[in-house]
């Protein structure tokens, strides 16, 4: 089995003109740094539209809405993370052993998927990770799970170790529970450890 590729993250029917990829580039640039310094809830559209130096029309006509521009601004973080592990240095990029990659991005995916768990709330309906995103992190797993020569049903076993990373269950455990990250990270570690001994 060789390495995912990347996969386009937001379905568009026609490709973008490089002016246009430009342009929403820069408004996902100006919302990020609106994240960065005032969190979640200080991102709307006029003060994107001021932080880009647009009209607050370009940002409704590139987004449609504020649910809009939050999912768009998820995907293009994953779009990151995923150039990260295709091409990062290693652990999380290759080069390393499978079994330290794997904890790497058990890790990366864990603080990810945390930092980004107001944003993922903001975005709504449209927060949830795309099929596009799901499907390239099943495929990374399953390949470093083949590279460890794990026996058994490989896509059920990297459904079992991705799914304590996803938004609902951190949610669940650090935010209303209270567990610390890295006691979440070391249960996921047991877990993976289980899943890579199984016979």
């Amino acid at each position: 089995m060789s390495e995912p590729r990347l996969l386009p993250l937001l379905d568009a029917p026609h490709p973008e003109r490089r002016d246009a990829a430009r342009n929403r580039e820069a408004l996902l640039l100006a919302a990020q740094r609106l994240v960065d310094h005032c969190g979640v809830d200080g991102v709307t559209m006029d003060a994107v539209a001021h932080e880009a130096g647009v009209g607050k029309g370009t940002v409704f006509r590139r987004f449609v809405s504020r649910e809009g521009l939050m999912a768009a601004l998820l995907n293009f973080s994953e779009t990151e993370w995923q150039a990260a592990v295709m091409s990062g240095p290693p652990p999380l990029g290759p080069g390393a052993e499978p079994w330290d990659r794997l904890m790497a991005f058990g890790r990366s995916r864990l603080e990810t998927t945390i930092k980004h768990a107001d944003l993922i709330r903001h975005a709504g309906r449209a927060g949830s990770r795309s099929f596009a995103a799901y499907s390239f992190v099943a495929m990374h797993v399953r390949y470093l799970l083949g590279e460890l020569h794990v026996t058994g049903d490989l896509p059920l076993l990297a459904t079992a170790l991705m799914a304590p990373l996803e938004a609902p269950i951190l949610d669940q455990q650090v935010r209303i529970e209270g567990l610390e990250v890295d006691r979440v990270y070391a249960g996921w570690v047991d877990l993976a450890r289980r899943v890579v001994r199984s016979p």
